[in-house]
């Protein structure tokens, strides 16, 4: 799982969990009731840089995509980048998601795109910041600008993920995200500014990169409402409007179908809320939660008709553009991976999902 600064711990509350963790399993839901109860109905394990910026863009088709962890070493660290690509491209996996917190890590981070770009591999940073460790909208701001223009100066990249699921971290409680009034006003507005900050940043250095606003999950598109239309969860509006290029999304298998979720404010859509914002969907990170199900059970859950199969077969209705799963290798967060954590043996999910790709063309 990516961490903003610490090793995600697993099992802990959606709204208390979600900010330390990047990819890796989004937010953990076991302690929202409406998720534990669609869990408890679908589940596998029963049937159903100072020197000139590096250019790192990719040209190509990025439906299928992965995650990884370059700056959290493991696996990452000890598989060359050559031999992560020739996995990339055995799968037939043309984007890869990576964490950066640091300056130090796009740094890195380009070289590899760099090597990965001329296998027809897009690789792309998600940039990891706590805003609620700042004391307000300004500091965050100052502190997401700070990263932005570091990542953007150390690799021009095609795409730049702001954050990942800071929306998490705002809410009042155990609700699902849909209404304003679900957030901290406080949280909220810090949140936003280290976005805000994140955005300029990059901008500040690189026009050309497409910004792809920071997933979100579970039923939580209230905070990208807010975002778009300069309102907050006190009510008020004519606050700094936030714009995005890409829509990104976490999904896991505890959360049931993304064309049909309930929790406790109603049943949703998801896809369909996502749509509405105007831009192409991503779905960031999506996979299977390594405690619910075995292996063999996970393999076919992956590419089932409440992932792959349905992401592949709704992608052109709802503008879905990209599916990332998470992730490559397996870490010490979570077994997650297609391949175990020596980087080399295959899982049984890694076989399933290299034919599901092989056999619907994207």
């Amino acid at each position: 799982m990516l961490s903003s600064h610490t090793t995600r711990l697993l099992g802990a509350a959606l709204a208390a969990s979600v900010l330390l963790a990047a990819c890796g399993g989004g937010g953990d839901s076991s302690q929202d009731p409406a998720a534990v109860a669609n869990r408890a109905r679908r589940n596998p394990s029963t049937p159903a840089t100072t020197t000139p910026a590096t250019t790192t863009a990719s040209t190509g088709k990025i439906f299928y995509g992965v995650n990884g962890h370059f700056q959290q070493g493991g696996a990452y660290a000890s598989s060359s980048t050559q031999t992560q690509l020739a996995q990339l491209q055995d799968l037939g996996m043309t984007i890869y998601r990576s964490d950066v917190s640091s300056k130090a890590a796009a740094t890195a981070l380009a070289q590899i795109a760099t090597t990965m770009a001329a296998g027809g591999v897009t690789v792309y940073p998600v940039l990891l910041i706590s805003p609620q460790e700042y004391s307000s909208e300004t500091a965050s701001y100052n502190a997401g600008y700070a990263l932005g223009q570091q990542v953007a100066s150390a690799m021009h990249a095609s795409y730049y993920e702001v954050g990942n699921e800071l929306e998490a971290d705002t809410l009042a409680g155990n609700y699902d995200g849909t209404f304003p009034t679900d957030y901290v006003n406080s949280k909220f507005m810090i949140a936003r500014g280290a976005i805000r900050g994140m955005i300029d940043g990059i901008k500040s250095v690189d026009t050309q990169g497409k910004i792809v606003m920071g997933a979100g999950t579970w039923l939580h598109w209230g905070f990208d409402q807010m975002l778009a239309q300069g309102t907050q969860p006190d009510g008020t509006a004519g606050h700094p409007v936030v714009s995005w290029d890409v829509t990104a999304w976490h999904w896991y298998n505890d959360y049931d179908d993304i064309q049909n979720i309930c929790g406790g404010s109603g049943c949703y859509n998801v896809l369909s809320k996502l749509q509405a914002f105007g831009k192409p969907i991503w779905l960031t990170e999506y996979g299977v939660r390594p405690w619910t199900a075995t292996d063999s059970q996970a393999a076919a859950y992956l590419t089932g008709n409440t992932m792959m199969a349905e992401y592949a077969s709704v992608a052109s209705t709802y503008n879905l553009q990209s599916i990332q799963m998470y992730e490559l290798y397996d870490d010490p967060a979570g077994t997650y991976g297609l391949l175990q954590s020596d980087g080399t043996t295959k899982k049984p999910q890694y076989a399933s999902v290299k034919s599901f790709i092989a056999s619907h063309p994207k």
